[in-house]
């Protein structure tokens, strides 16, 4: 179809037309032709349970009909008080939350309780951002500042606030002379020297468990858990993004809680309505809160509020797929379902253009080489995404790229003979653009 619509990431010149998807079953979308693929990247890394799942679309046609939007303005609903206790519960440290309605939203409002938290304690000083290079967080102007990706932002650079960046571990690009265990070190060193040298950091923020967008990076053993207890020991609010890896995308269900390192903020999003509905939560610890409280004039209140925070409709059916979770045991599922990645890992790796392969929980991403041994990023005649999704779909999937990674990232309850056919067809994808990436 030719579209109207700006679509987002794209080559303008290299499309003319996209296909209409005009429905979804299981991990397959089906378009207007009844042609169908496979949903590799689980419509944007957000789709828990596949599509057109009944109990899904049973809890929004049941909210549907009693109440549709509700401002949260000096009033509240039944399904987000009820997703507020199920969030906290799940969520170990904290205590409030504060809804909005997209990923980048719900870090805007991290950031944003971050500074004024020090403000509202009285505490002029600390004003600065620490993060981690290659981080993302999303793409509005609070969110390209602490998670700057050159490729992504750099046309906007001069319009971000500046952040303190360190380096992260990436096993695959080491710099010369180090081991990974030596270079987690030197990165650790690196930030714990910051930290004391002034009392100017209010936060450091940082996406738990692994960096997605920039690159598949998945973090070395207890390296969150570490930067978590330097924030604790130089009294720096520790801010943790768990938009896209957290809700059994790596393998847990809060992957903070895993990596040992409960924060003071916490961001959810994506996966948190199974990829139904919009919606995405920032979670703050009593600390954070309570300096939010005081008498009006005080002006110690969170100026931020969304026209569709806290909508009914999108906490019913978060609601509904949290309860599924733990009726279907979803994340023991994932675990042993995430092992087959882990039987195709040297194939993939074994194909020419392929440098590194990093895989973890319901996530794998491909790295593309022109030159193994220099581990050149690969060069393409015409973008690579617009290549691996050409050719994805003649094998039969939907398959993105960002940069020169091919990222796998499938609904979390894809079954194991369905995400075999996904990994061979993967396969057959990269051997055959192989010959069309130079």
């Amino acid at each position: 179809m030719k579209s109207s619509v700006w679509h987002p990431n794209t080559q303008m010149r290299e499309w003319s037309s996209f296909d209409t998807i005009t429905k979804g079953k299981g991990i397959w979308l089906i378009d207007e032709k009844g042609n169908k693929i496979i949903d590799a990247v689980g419509s944007m890394w957000c789709n828990v349970w596949g599509h057109s799942n009944p109990q899904l679309i049973k809890a929004i046609t049941k909210q549907s009909k009693q109440i549709q939007h509700s401002s949260l303005f000096n009033l509240t609903n039944e399904p987000v008080e009820k997703l507020a206790k199920n969030l906290i519960k799940i969520s170990p440290g904290m205590n409030k939350v504060f809804y909005s309605d997209n990923g980048s939203s719900a870090m805007e409002i991290a950031i944003k309780m971050a500074l004024q938290y020090w403000k509202n304690i009285g505490e002029t000083k600390k004003t600065q951002i620490a993060t981690i290079e290659n981080g993302y967080h999303g793409d509005t102007f609070g969110a390209m500042s602490v998670g700057y990706v050159p490729e992504f932002f750099g046309k906007f650079k001069k319009q971000l606030f500046s952040t303190i960046q360190f380096p992260v571990p990436n096993e695959y690009r080491l710099p010369k002379g180090f081991t990974l265990s030596d270079y987690q070190n030197h990165c650790l060193e690196k930030i714990e020297k910051r930290f004391s040298k002034n009392n100017d950091i209010a936060a450091f923020i940082m996406e738990s468990g692994a960096q997605m967008a920039g690159g598949v990076i998945i973090y070395p053993k207890d390296f969150q858990k570490k930067i978590s207890e330097l924030c604790k020991k130089y009294n720096i609010l520790f801010v943790l993004d768990e938009i896209a890896t957290g809700f059994g995308r790596l393998g847990s269900m809060v992957q903070y809680q895993d990596q040992k390192s409960i924060p003071d903020i916490v961001a959810y999003g994506k996966m948190l309505t199974g990829g139904y509905l919009t919606m995405a939560a920032t979670l703050a610890n009593k600390k954070i809160y309570d300096s939010f409280s005081g008498d009006f004039n005080d002006w110690k209140h969170l100026f931020h509020g969304h026209t569709y925070t806290g909508n009914p409709i999108a906490a019913a059916v978060a609601n509904e797929n949290l309860q599924m979770y733990e009726k279907h045991n979803l994340i023991k599922k994932v675990q042993k379902t995430s092992k087959i990645f882990e039987k195709y890992y040297q194939e993939i790796l074994d194909i020419d253009i392929v440098g590194d392969v990093r895989h973890k929980g319901m996530l794998m991403g491909i790295e593309l080489v022109s030159n193994k041994n220099r581990k050149t990023p690969i060069r393409t005649k015409k973008s690579i995404n617009k290549v691996f999704f050409e050719e994805g779909k003649k094998q039969g999937i939907y398959l993105r790229t960002l940069g020169n990674i091919v990222m796998l990232v499938p609904p979390l309850s894809i079954q194991e003979n369905e995400l075999e056919l996904l990994l061979k067809k993967t396969i057959k994808t990269i051997q055959v653009a192989k010959s069309k990436t130079f």
